[in-house]
């Protein structure tokens, strides 16, 4: 009875043992599980870029195919001539061997006979040489040829990428001032049309003004309209910070009367000028470095006819907007 007593303990752990076998198990399984989901979704994203680098690859081995091409016509003369150079060393040398032939029947004969033949002999021998040498030549030529060529294809794509990339650069700088004639043609659409134009030229926007929308005559100080319109104006280059401002003040060939503190037209065309610059950033946030105030007195002429409408004409101001080219210049520093 006491022996039965010692082994109860026994048993009971050999149970409970047991019932943790399953478990412990399951839970194995359950972490391969997931590990084999975390290496199934690697192998698809795996999968997914060798994809795509299979489809660049294939582009690639098509451009390559047109450059071998050409690169087979380019040469195509060449290993012409060089195998017609070949022919002829072939049939130089089996008149070579003809003639070693003839030389060694007759060499027992005629004494006469067989210093002509060895003449002969020796003629065809310095031509073959001749043609030998120019073989080698033609050889040493094309290999040059095709290194020049290599060389050359090599060069051209290169120039071909550079190329590409200013035309890049050029077509967003287009593009950035299409958006800036059209988010002004939009600000500004009560105005055009009543003293006030924009236009784009030469990859640059042009803002201009009549003096009737500014200025009284004479005058530097903007009116109240005018003060709207710059308004406007400033508020479509706070959002647009790749653009330089340049300001232009434009009078006609009427020359001032010198009193006070204008004393001709170039001081009545900076001075409008600067009194814009003054109104932009006093009404937005435009950085000041990227304005310019400049005038140009009665010298740029729309019309250079002398009377009163071609007069009034001349008698403006121009904002003229450009897009900064840093990005165009590092592209043309670029070796």
């Amino acid at each position: 009875m006491k022996n039965r007593f010692n082994y109860l303990p026994v048993i009971l752990m050999s149970t409970a043992l047991f019932s943790c076998v399953p478990q412990r198990l399951m839970e194995e399984e359950q972490a391969k599980h997931k590990t084999c989901e975390a290496e199934l979704a690697a192998l698809k994203t795996t999968a997914s870029d060798c994809d795509s680098k299979l489809a660049e690859a294939r582009k690639q081995l098509t451009e390559n195919d047109k450059d071998i091409n050409q690169l087979k016509k380019d040469t195509s003369n060449l290993g012409r001539n060089y195998r017609q150079t070949d022919a002829k060393y072939e049939k130089l040398n089996q008149i070579n061997e003809q003639l070693l032939e003839k030389y060694n029947r007759l060499l027992e004969g005629n004494i006469k006979d067989t210093k002509k033949i060895s003449s002969e002999l020796q003629m065809t021998q310095e031509e073959y040489l001749k043609k030998s040498d120019e073989l080698k030549r033609l050889a040493a030529e094309l290999e040059n040829q095709k290194k020049a060529l290599d060389d050359t294809t090599s060069e051209l794509k290169k120039r071909e990428a550079r190329v590409a990339e200013l035309e890049g650069v050029l077509k967003r700088k287009d593009e950035a001032s299409n958006e800036l004639k059209k988010k002004l043609s939009d600000a500004l659409f009560n105005f055009e049309g009543k003293g006030l134009t924009i236009s784009q030229k030469n990859g640059k926007v042009y803002v201009s003004m009549d003096e009737s929308l500014l200025f009284a005559s004479g005058s530097t100080k903007v009116e109240d309209k005018g003060i709207e319109a710059l308004k406007k104006v400033a508020k479509v280059l706070e959002q647009s910070n790749d653009i330089n401002i340049l300001i232009e003040g434009h009078t006609d060939d009427v020359a001032m009367n010198g009193k006070g503190e204008i004393k001709d037209n170039w001081d009545l065309s900076v001075m409008r000028a600067t009194s814009i610059v003054k109104i932009i950033t006093k009404n937005s946030t435009v950085d000041p470095k990227r304005l310019t105030a400049a005038g140009c007195g009665e010298n740029f002429p729309i019309d250079p006819a002398k009377t009163p409408e071609a007069r009034k004409k001349n008698r403006r101001t121009e904002i003229i907007l450009t897009p900064k080219l840093d990005e165009l210049f590092k592209v043309l520093e670029t070796k």
